[in-house]
């Protein structure tokens, strides 16, 4: 078998890379930009239907690795252009939108939504969102507020899908802390019109971290009208257990349940389908990427998207488990007892190497941000991050 492409549109809040052969880093922009890029995945015969397959050396090898085939800084009229092309090309006139979660550098993003929508096999336009994440364990702050910045870009996009004739249907699939960016701009966008255009089908909502009560108040926001939501939640998933210690220890909405009250009245109530993952083993050590990484639940997804009916990531060490389990520690010390218990595993674990450089580099000075995907070349970071 050949290696398959995946050519998808980027529209992101990110700021353009000073380094050359990096597009874009975790820092946030003044406006939004885009881009085209095309995604060459390599055959299932040598990968695993829901793994992204990280090139081991650049170049890459298309025959054993993603490889990126195209990526083209684009202004917002090719934009447009884009999307009428490649609308017109699918079945049906769908457009499947991707906002990623938190911890997410823009190549992961990329690769992410690339294998998303390869082993889904959905046959809508594919747009992926990304937005300002430093990808590091210990910006979530700045990652929560990155969201709220791009709420308005978000919108806008949305916007015009709604008033784009050639679009037919949109489906959205939001993962993490992408659901508050998501549901956020979705209500935004009903307040302001009045209510949600028939066209938005489809809104999944992958291990959303999400305040439960705030999910209830957005969904009344939208109106009556608005899309069929589905909901994955995962009892066991362990990130979604540390954003409900940072936020006061109040339910994420990816991590109820569904079966107990008050949410199995209130999701029957707004006619929210839930899908309970506990049970599925497949996804990280942290059980919070089931949705991609289990080859039945990112199958299904693509073809409830695909037959119109109702329905990063990161790849963490087992030191950064260990930082996760001493947070409410470290921050009270400035992080350095997360980060001394980290560095002894960091040493023997490579996707702890990787992330370590972030933790240092944020203890380091608070005057400086944290290294993002434009300075992971020198610090010594995997090699898919020093593209040539």
């Amino acid at each position: 078998m050949k290696s398959t492409k995946v050519n998808m549109l980027i529209a992101t809040t990110r700021s353009r890379s000073a380094i050359p052969g990096e597009m874009f880093t975790g820092e946030r922009a003044l406006k939004p930009a885009f881009a085209d890029i095309t995604v060459s995945i390599p055959p299932n015969s040598v990968r695993k239907v829901g793994e992204v397959a990280w090139p081991r050396r650049l170049p890459s090898n298309p025959a054993t690795d993603f490889a990126t085939l195209k990526a083209q800084e684009i202004d917002e009229a090719a934009a447009k252009a884009w999307l009428n092309t490649s609308v017109r090309k699918t079945p049906d006139g769908s457009v499947l939108v991707f906002i990623h979660g938190f911890n997410t550098r823009f190549e992961d993003s990329v690769y992410r939504f690339a294998q998303v929508v390869h082993d889904s096999g959905v046959h809508s336009a594919p747009v992926l969102v990304t937005w300002p994440s430093r990808g590091s364990l210990l910006a979530y702050g700045y990652d929560r507020e990155s969201t709220n910045y791009t709420r308005n870009a978000l919108e806008r996009l949305f916007q015009y899908l709604a008033q784009d004739r050639e679009v037919k249907e949109v489906s959205i699939l939001a993962h993490s802390m992408g659901n508050w960016l998501t549901l956020e701009s979705l209500r935004q966008m009903a307040i302001r019109n009045g209510r949600l255009p028939a066209k938005f089908k489809n809104v999944i909502l992958a291990a959303p971290d999400v305040d439960v009560d705030v999910f209830s108040q957005q969904i009344v926001d939208m109106g009556k009208q608005h899309p069929q939501f589905t909901l994955f939640v995962s009892r066991d998933d362990r990130a979604l257990a540390v954003s409900r210690r940072v936020w006061g220890d109040v339910s994420r909405l990816g991590a109820i349940d569904p079966e107990q009250a008050p949410y199995k009245e209130e999701l029957e109530i707004n006619r929210i389908n839930v899908i309970d993952l506990t049970k599925v083993k497949q996804g990280d050590r942290l059980h919070h990427t089931k949705f991609a990484e289990s080859p039945e639940i990112v199958r299904l997804i693509g073809s409830r998207i695909s037959e119109g009916q109702t329905l990063t990531d990161s790849r963490v060490g087992l030191g950064d488990h260990i930082l996760d389990a001493t947070i409410g520690t470290a921050a009270a010390a400035g992080h350095a007892a997360g980060l001394i218990l980290t560095a002894p595993v960091a040493a023997v674990d490579q996707n702890s190497r990787d992330n370590y450089a972030d933790h240092v580099g944020a203890l380091a000075s608070k005057s400086q941000p944290a290294r993002t995907a434009a300075t992971a070349c020198e610090v010594g970071r995997r090699p898919q991050a020093c593209k040539r």
